[in-house]
C-alpha cells in the first residue's frame, strides 16, 4: 500500500476526532497529515514526509487557528457548557456550607460546595440549610458559593438565564 494512503487515512481519523472535540486543533493536524501525504505522493522520502507534516501542522496551529477562533468568536458568542455553565446560577443549601465543605442543590443535582477562601466577607462563615446561594466559581467538582445577599457576578435565575 502506498504511504500517501496512510497519510490520508490519518488525516481522515484526525478530522473525525475534530468533529467530536470542536477545538480546531485536530483539523490543523489533519492538514499537516495531508501535506505529508502530498509529499509522499510526490515521491518524497519518509523523513521529508514527517518534516513537511510537522511544519505544516505547526504553521496551521500557530497562524490559521488563532485567526479562525477570533473570527468564530466575533460571529458567535462563546456559550459556556458543562460545569462552567453553572457559574452564576442559584442553588439551595442542603447541608451546612463552610469554607471546607457542604452540600447544595444546584440545577436539580446535589453538589459538594464550599465558601470562597479568597477573603470575600461572609458574616457568619457558614451557611445554614435552606439558604439561597449563588455559585461564584466551580473548583473541580465543588461549587464555590456565596449567600445571595453577598454574591457577586452576573444575576441569573435557576435556569442560568440572565435576569
Amino acid at each position: 500500500m502506498d504511504s500517501w494512503l496512510w497519510w490520508v487515512g490519518g488525516a481522515l481519523v484526525l478530522a473525525v476526532i475534530e468533529m467530536l472535540t470542536l477545538d480546531l486543533v485536530f483539523i490543523m493536524l489533519a492538514g499537516g497529515a495531508l501535506a505529508g501525504g502530498v509529499t509522499a505522493a510526490a515521491g518524497g522520502p519518509p523523513w521529508l514526509q514527517f518534516v513537511v507534516a510537522c511544519v505544516v501542522a505547526v504553521l496551521l496551529l500557530a497562524v490559521l487557528r488563532p485567526w479562525l477562533l477570533s473570527n468564530l468568536r466575533r460571529r458567535e458568542p462563546l456559550v459556556e457548557t458543562n460545569a462552567a455553565a453553572q457559574v452564576g446560577r442559584l442553588a439551595v443549601v442542603l447541608a451546612e456550607v463552610t469554607e471546607t465543605g457542604g452540600r447544595v442543590k444546584l440545577a436539580g443535582e446535589v453538589w459538594s460546595a464550599r465558601l470562597p477562601d479568597d477573603g470575600i466577607p461572609n458574616s457568619t462563615g457558614r451557611l445554614a440549610p435552606g439558604t439561597e446561594v449563588r455559585v461564584v466559581a466551580i473548583d473541580g467538582a465543588t461549587a464555590v458559593v456565596q449567600s445571595v445577599a453577598t454574591a457577586t457576578g452576573p444575576a441569573t435565575d435557576d435556569g442560568g438565564r440572565l435576569v
